[in-house]
């Protein structure tokens, strides 16, 4: 669990990181170097999952061996897929980061949505449904993995 008292935002106690897959984790379904150390060390702190609508069909190969929960939607209303299970969770206890359109409804339920602009871009939509912006989802993870970077984000 990752806690924090961020004057002017929330406290918040987090135990669950939910990730989009594709423009998020990955690159044309392979994964960003850098990301898997960091999951790594964030394993011990956090229940992580990946929701993705897996585009290139290489999501569950790609992290096989990941400490990761994998989830791979059904096809169709996948935002209401990634909000529904955001919400099942318990949203004030997840912090999720994604970068596209299908992740603006996770992004705005989380405790903390983070959204990543990455190689693929982001939607704008998701820029504006999260809490923080950053350039790649190794900036997000760092956030997490020195979670007084959270408060110098979020604090008023």
């Amino acid at each position: 669990m990752i806690t924090e008292s961020i004057p002017g935002f929330s406290d918040i106690a987090v135990s669950h990181l939910v990730l989009d897959y594709n423009g998020t984790l990955a690159l044309d379904g392979k994964p960003l170097v850098g990301v898997r150390e960091r999951i790594e060390a964030l394993s011990g702190s956090l229940t992580i999952h990946v929701v993705t609508a897996d585009t290139f069909g290489r999501a569950g190969d790609a992290l096989a061996d990941w400490p990761v929960f994998l989830t791979v939607l059904t096809p169709g209303e996948e935002a209401e897929q990634k909000a529904t299970y955001v919400q099942t969770l318990g949203a004030d206890s997840v912090v999720a980061v994604g970068n596209g359109r299908n992740d603006c409804r996770m992004l705005s339920l989380a405790c903390v949505g983070v959204a990543v602009t990455g190689p693929e871009g982001a939607a704008s939509p998701a820029l504006m449904s999260a809490d923080i912006v950053c350039p790649d989802v190794l900036a997000a993870l760092d956030l997490l993995l020195h979670p007084n970077r959270l408060k110098a984000t979020l604090r008023t």
